[in-house]
């Protein structure tokens, strides 16, 4: 089974471009990020006439995320336990909730697509508030991977954070000025480190950016940076036999700022026969 994560950056303005390359690569489950559209605006006619079922998260011309499989969805689920909301400019509870979160399980495989809030600036709400949405994911995940020890499970997006100094190729993210490469933000990410999960494209493809801003020229400089992630647990990565990272698409007419992520899983074998990746 081969499982992609893509920030699509807008569906309805790259659908023809998404459906290509599902079909010319062979995907079978596509989480995408920033569809940017609502239930009543995604084009699901293209992606059924190429034989994806898709599920969705979306509210407005924001944010929102989606599953397209060529397999059923499952126990699909829209944001998870805990998720905090935002509302600039407002505190306290009940605020809005984003549409940035959204599982489904795919031939016993649990696939989540994540849009992890940006945080803008490290003075910034948005910034608090990024923090405390990890952490809830990793309390939620936590939680699953408890209830259901030996499933797999992927937490699969754009998680707007480089772990390491070596995911950085843009300049203009400096150390104790620009979110995504924060400490707090980068022992969020190895939060999830802790709960047992890995990331399962980093062994097999140990260099390469998964984003480039669209300003200054930063793509032909190879100026981007690494915050698209598979991570998955033993379960899932006991399985990966492939993985890629598909530069190419970042170029050519209206590509996204990012590109896409692919894993690929082989489910025909037991855990114990196969060779560990980490």
């Amino acid at each position: 089974m081969r499982i992609a994560t893509w920030n699509v950056n807008s569906v309805r303005s790259r659908v023809g471009r998404i459906v290509d390359w599902l079909v010319r690569e062979d995907i079978d489950v596509l989480a995408m990020q920033e569809i940017k559209c609502t239930q009543a605006q995604f084009p699901i006619d293209e992606f059924g006439e190429a034989g994806y079922e898709v599920q969705l998260h979306g509210l407005n011309q924001w944010n929102g995320v989606a599953i397209a499989s060529r397999s059923p969805l499952e126990d699909v689920q829209i944001g998870f336990d805990g998720v905090p909301g935002f509302l600039k400019g407002v505190e306290g509870p009940d605020l809005p909730l984003e549409a940035r979160a959204m599982g489904a399980t795919v031939n016993g495989v649990r696939v989540w697509s994540l849009y992890i809030p940006n945080g803008r600036a490290l003075v910034d709400p948005h910034y608090d508030y990024k923090l405390d949405w990890l952490a809830a994911l990793a309390s939620s995940t936590k939680s699953w991977m408890d209830a259901h020890p030996d499933s797999p499970i992927a937490l699969t997006g754009d998680f707007n954070i480089a772990p390491l100094d070596s995911d950085v190729g843009d300049p203009t993210f400096l150390a104790g000025v620009s979110t995504h490469i924060s400490e707090p933000e980068r022992a969020a990410f190895r939060q999830f480190e802790t709960l047992g999960l890995t990331d399962v494209v980093r062994p097999l493809v140990p260099e390469g950016f998964t984003f480039w801003d669209y300003k200054q020229l930063r793509f032909p400089r190879n100026e981007g940076m690494r915050i698209d992630f598979v991570l998955g647990n033993h379960a899932f990565a006991d399985r990966v036999v492939a993985a890629s990272i598909h530069r190419d698409e970042r170029k050519g007419d209206a590509p996204s700022d990012h590109v896409p992520v692919v894993v690929e899983l082989d489910l025909d074998v037991d855990d114990d026969d196969r060779p560990m990746i980490f």
